[in-house]
This record gives C-alpha cells, structure tokens and sequence, in this order.
C-alpha cells in the first residue's frame, strides 16, 4: 500500500540499537534486561523481549517531549492516517479520551455526548468538571442494542445548546454500527463547536472502501483509536489523532502528558510503531481479508435456526448508515438463551471465547489474527450449542431471553458529574430514593445507556423500571451495591 519511510520502525529500530551497543543498564527497570527477573516469568517471556523493556533516555527520546525517534514515529502514524498531529497512548483510549475531553472543555463547560457513553466518557467529564448534555442514541429494541445518534438529534442538540465546545460521538459502536458521521461533522462545525470522536472500534477502518468512514476524512477534529483492539499493537496501545485549527496542539500535548505515565512501556511504544508499520505495507490486504471471513461467518450463522446475526439488511434503520462486517453480532434470543448463558456455554463446552455478551447477543470479532480454521470452529461450535441448548420463549415465566427492553424518559440534571462524585454521598435504600441526587451510574444492559448518572436526579419512574428489569433478570453494572437495594446519593 505504502512504500518508503513507511516500511521504517524509527522507535523499534532505536531500542534494538541501544541493546546491541552492550550498554551496561544502571537505570530502571530493576530486572536489568530480564537479568534480575524470576524465573517463573522469565520463562514466559524472551530473553529479547525483557532486553527491551527500557526507560526514556537520550537516543531513546522522551515520551512528553519527544523530538527523536518517538516523533519519527509518531509523525509516520500522522502520514498514514492523514492527521495534523498523531500521539501514542499506552494506557488505552480511556486515556485518550480523558485528553481530548479536558483539550476541548474546562470546568463548567458544556459537551455534548451521547447517552450510551462508554464509562470512560463519563470518566473524562468528571476529571474536568465539564457538564455533559445528553443525546440519545437510536435504539434497535429486537437486538436490544444502542445504534448511532442520528444527525438529526445532534442538530436539534446543538441549537439547543449553542454554548456547548464540542460533541463527542461514538463512530462506530462496540457492535460496529456507525451512523452518517460526515453529516454530522458538518452540522456541528456549522456551530462553530469541535468534532470529538471515540473511534476506539475503528483503527481499520481506512485500509478498505467497504468500511464506515474513518472519523478524519470525515472531517473529524480529533479521534482516537484502540490499535490493539483490531489491529496489531499490544494490549492498551492507542493513537490519538487531530487536525489543527479548532484544536490546540499545545494544550492536547499538556493533556496527554496529565493522564499518561512518566515512565512509558517502550514495548507497548514499539508495538503501536510495528502495528502502523504493518497496516502501511499490508493492511489494505489483510482487512480485506478480514471482511471477507466476517462476511461467510454471518452466511453461515444466519443459515442456523435461532441465531441471527444482523448485516448491511439494518442499513437505513434510524442510526444505522453504515456497518463494520467485521464485527459479528449473534442474536440468541430465540433459542431462548441469555447472551451471558451463551457465552459460558461456548466458554466451557466448545473453547471458544466471545468479546461480550448482552442480555440478547453475543459479539465476535473478526480480526487480521483470524484464519479460516478459526471461523470454521466458531460457526460449528456455534450451530452445535443452537441445536443442544435451544429452548421455548416463555414469557409468563419472565424467560430474560424474551424481555422487550423501553427506556424511560432521562432524568433531570442538577449538578454536574464532578460535583456529585466528589460531594458528600449517603446510601439510601434505592425504593425510596425519589427525588435524591444520584452519585453513582446506573447502567442496565441491553442495551447499555445508563438510566442514571451522577448528578441527575432519580425519579419514581426510573425506580419502577429499574425494578421490572431486574425481576427479568437483566444485568445491571455501575453501582457499588449490584443488587441496586441501595444507592449512593448526594448527601
């Protein structure tokens, strides 16, 4: 795909340097190129790999201020992707995100971001002091699954909040779906507000046409982007990307530096210098491979009776303009299985690992790591558990499998979330907490968007509701006390 300074590795090939010259380390870490480690680990891991667990010196760069091999790389990511700037991450995107949130908010402004926020979202608001203006999602209620917000939502948004420094949009959702991300991009830039996009499912996007838009040629400010969840960097690898104009570098650079360790992983940094590197050279070809495994996956699942596993069929639907094929989402609510059942069935009768399951499906990912051995034993294993676990929908039992899943109206905002986490909490029993500032997020799934977050005020119907979902058995996750008996509120 790409040729010259893309096929160079700047940061790998000046750790490998720094090892072969037979430097003598008296700096961290305290293993000494694995010369010190246990044996217990030592065995697990090479000899050549602990060689380069190394610390931020001269011919190494600095990770906050790089201007070396560092920048090199950063800067071969920036030209791949076609951003203004690009920085590696190395705790996540979580990490990412914290920064382009606090880049473009300050303590009392207002973002705009979609209910079904990832925690990480609500995470970033809290670090900043920033007060969230919540969109809603479209929601699929067979696939009991949050789609895209429409353009249409994020229009009437941000007329309603012209004060409002940016909208964050989630593009595409864990389950792949992505919405019209151009459109929206210029509706939001015709406020004069930042496009912020989570494209953490998104890192391949631009290696084939039959992929969503990646967030930059769509125009996008800033993104940022999980290289380990699809493509081939190591585990909480991430790249932030950005435009110049409506973001300042300077203030993004001071951010990063906020949420990011001063002693950086160099293995994890040389992973995300190989895996740009990589998709350089040879992505286009292996994307494509990868959608075209994920695409015979889904004829062969939608082929077993009680599995369905939605496609380019959902394009059109309100939230729904495009679809990443390589994510397999598998509907088992008609065998009458719980997705979370599902999972451990797969988990512990056929190996085979899922990346999630709701209350309804479960996902697959279908990655350049895949082959066609792994896709065979997935679709075996999968028609295998239909025909053995299958079982009638009965809805006067509350079977979870069949529960029809209708949100509520969202509850009035009083404090921002900061406010309301680091305020002084009580626990209240959770029946009677009507009109109580909520302290906590209340998430139930399918299909994930919270019905509280802190600083919103809880009403007797979301308590109501909150009750009919877990005598269906729905799985609940936010609050301290699981069983949501009590709740923490604003004291």
């Amino acid at each position: 795909m790409y040729r010259g300074r893309q096929a160079e590795t700047p940061l790998l090939n000046a750790m490998l340097k720094y090892v072969k010259d037979g430097v003598v380390p008296f700096h961290t870490p305290g293993h000494k190129q694995g010369k010190g480690i246990h044996p217990l680990l030592g065995e697990l891991i090479s000899k050549e790999t602990l060689e380069l667990d190394l610390a931020l010196m001269e011919e190494l760069d600095d990770f906050h201020e790089p201007h070396g091999c560092i920048k090199k790389a950063q800067d071969l990511a920036a030209e791949l992707y076609g951003a203004d700037h690009s920085f590696f991450v190395i705790n996540g995107t979580t990490g990412g995100i914290y920064a382009m949130i606090m880049t473009i908010a300050g303590p009392g402004d207002k973002i705009i971001v979609p209910r079904n926020a990832h925690r990480s979202i609500i995470g970033g608001i809290i670090l900043n002091g920033a007060i969230p203006v919540f969109m809603h999602p479209a929601v699929d209620h067979d696939l009991g699954l949050a789609m895209g917000v429409t353009p249409e939502t994020v229009e009437i948004t941000v007329k309603q909040h012209p004060d409002a420094k940016g909208v964050l949009i989630i593009n595409p959702t864990y389950y792949g779906v992505s919405t019209d991300l151009k459109k929206i991009v210029d509706i939001v830039h015709e406020h004069n507000m930042v496009v912020i996009v989570d494209e953490a499912h998104g890192p391949h996007l631009k290696f084939d046409e039959r992929l969503p838009l990646q967030a930059l040629d769509a125009g996008a400010d800033i993104c940022a982007q999980s290289t380990h969840k699809i493509i081939g960097a190591l585990t909480q690898c991430s790249i932030v990307h950005c435009r110049e104009g409506r973001i300042s570098v300077p203030r993004l650079k001071a951010m990063l530096q906020l949420v990011q360790s001063t002693s950086p992983n160099y293995i994890l940094l040389a992973s995300l210098d190989v895996a740009r590197m990589q998709m350089a050279l040879q992505g286009r070809e292996l994307i494509s491979k990868s959608i075209e495994l994920a695409e015979w996956v889904r004829r062969e699942i939608n082929t077993i009776p009680g599995l369905y596993c939605f496609g380019k069929e959902k394009i059109g639907e309100s939230g729904v303009y495009s679809i990443d094929p390589t994510k397999v989402t598998v509907s088992v609510k008609e065998l009458g299985l719980r997705g979370a059942e599902a999972e451990r069935i797969l988990r512990h009768q056929y190996k085979v690992q899922v990346e999630l399951s709701d209350i309804y499906n479960i996902l697959f990912l279908i990655t350049l790591g895949d082959t066609e051995k792994e896709a065979a034993i997935l679709v075996d294993a999968l028609r295998d558990m239909a025909a053995k676990y299958a079982r009638s929908c009965d809805f006067s039992t509350m079977n979870t499998a069949c529960v029809s899943v209708r949100y509520p109206e969202p509850p009035e905002g009083v404090l921002s979330p900061r406010e309301a986490l680091f305020g002084n909490q009580c626990t209240v029993p959770f029946k009677h907490s009507a009109g109580h500032i909520c302290a906590e997020i209340v998430t139930f799934y399918p299909p994930g968007i919270p019905l509280l977050c802190p600083g919103e005020r809880i009403t007797q119907e979301i308590i109501n509701y909150c009750d009919q979902l877990q005598k269906a058995g729905l799985h609940i996750s936010g609050p301290e006390d699981y069983t949501l008996k009590t709740i923490k509120v604003v004291d």
